[in-house]
């Protein structure tokens, strides 16, 4: 089974390094000069290290002398630190129905708007039982004004629309 990553994920190590010419650069950080790779392959031979190809941007490609195993523990540590600090936008749903009393609203209110601060998206819904469905502009006129009480920490996504017996819409955090 061929390995799924590009040339680009591996990098150049020893023998593998192809380039007249590189930059090498000691584990100290010192420039050993413009050298060929087999006379880089030697110094890091010497030391018991690998030489690595750390840019091929630059003209001559530099090169260094290091341990190849502890060089890639430190980037997988690195990419792992990156992945936690990453948030996710989640999106949040607060239910309600038409007839809210003016306490419960305030509560989901209160919740999207910590949904939002936290960087989640919020889908406020309003539920119809029953003959209910008839009050479709009292569940709309509920929503503008959640959008409208949410404005200075949301941006309206998507406006309220009806999905058969819910009626909802989408707010994302303002930037």
């Amino acid at each position: 089974m061929k390995d799924k990553r590009s040339r680009r994920d591996v990098p150049q190590i020893n023998d593998k390094i192809r380039y007249p010419k590189i930059r090498a650069i000691d584990t100290d950080g010192n420039q050993l000069g413009i050298i060929t790779p087999e006379e880089g392959r030697k110094v890091a031979e010497e030391k018991g290290l690998d030489l690595v190809l750390v840019s091929d941007k630059s003209d001559p490609p530099v090169c260094r002398v290091m341990d190849y195993g502890k060089y890639k523990f430190e980037q997988e540590k690195k990419k792992k630190e990156a992945r936690k600090k990453q948030h996710t936008a989640d999106v949040k749903e607060v239910k309600m129905r038409y007839k809210i009393d003016e306490h419960d609203y305030h509560v989901r209110v209160k919740s999207a708007q910590r949904f939002l601060k936290s960087g989640d998206k919020v889908k406020a819904t309003v539920t119809f039982r029953g003959r209910e469905i008839q009050h479709v502009n009292l569940a709309e006129e509920l929503l503008q004004r959640m959008a409208k009480d949410l404005q200075e920490v949301a941006e309206l996504q998507q406006a309220p629309k009806r999905e058969g017996r819910n009626m909802m819409m989408l707010l994302s955090p303002k930037k």
